[in-house]
């Protein structure tokens, strides 16, 4: 699967989402010099970006080797755990602050999506964009530089849960109410509404847990 080469995009960049899309799954492993082959740079940029992923334990050890890290069962509640809360609170004070411009564009992607419903990457890409919007439309930096750490970690779930029957369609509806909150300033049926839609995406990654790991 090609990579598309972004000028604008460092070495961290590139790799990071080579792992986001599946290019490289958990588990698979990452030398330098096919790294620099695909994205077209020098090896010491890359050396450098396979560091700082070690160090985000994006990468993990295995021998002499750096492979694609992966999340246990345990690390995965913790992860589902903090996504719940931040994601709420990211909602609840995108109730108290979205400009209407911003409630519009919430309400125009949910509307775009449906024609994505039959293509589970697709949308995954979407929702990432769609939850991403209401990040920023809480106006709070420090939550948003949160969050992207929580989403850094999520691109070690290999596939998406929306490829699950009639999971993409629940999970627009799910978006639905939690925008109309927002719409209503609702702050506190923003943050459950939510948090809900978490939970019910991570009760979806456990019963599917046994047939391959998911991302949502």
């Amino acid at each position: 699967m090609p990579v598309e080469k972004t000028p604008q995009k460092d070495a961290y960049d590139m790799i990071l989402e080579a792992i986001d899309i599946g290019v490289y799954r958990p588990g698979d492993r990452l030398v330098e010099s096919e790294l620099a082959e695909r994205f077209g740079v020098s090896r010491t940029p890359i050396r450098e970006a396979l560091q700082r992923l070690e160090t985000q334990s994006l990468l993990a050890r295995d021998g002499r080797s750096l492979i694609v890290a992966s999340l246990d069962h345990n690390q995965l509640a913790e992860l589902y755990v903090v996504r719940s809360e931040l994601e709420g609170l990211a909602a609840r004070l995108a109730a108290r602050h979205a400009a209407d411009e911003e409630i519009e564009v919430l309400e125009q992607m949910i509307e775009d999506d449906r024609a994505l419903v039959g293509d589970p990457s697709a949308l995954a890409r979407a929702n990432r964009r769609f939850h991403r919007q209401i990040h920023l439309a809480s106006h709070n930096r420090y939550l948003v530089q949160q969050l992207d750490l929580v989403y850094r970690s999520m691109a070690l779930m290999a596939t998406t849960s929306l490829a699950a029957t009639g999971r993409g369609e629940k999970a627009l509806e799910e978006h639905e109410k939690i925008v109309a909150a927002i719409k209503a300033r609702d702050e506190q049926g923003a943050y459950e509404a939510l948090k809900s839609h978490i939970s019910i995406a991570f009760v979806q990654r456990l019963r599917t847990d046994g047939e391959g790991d998911v991302r949502y």
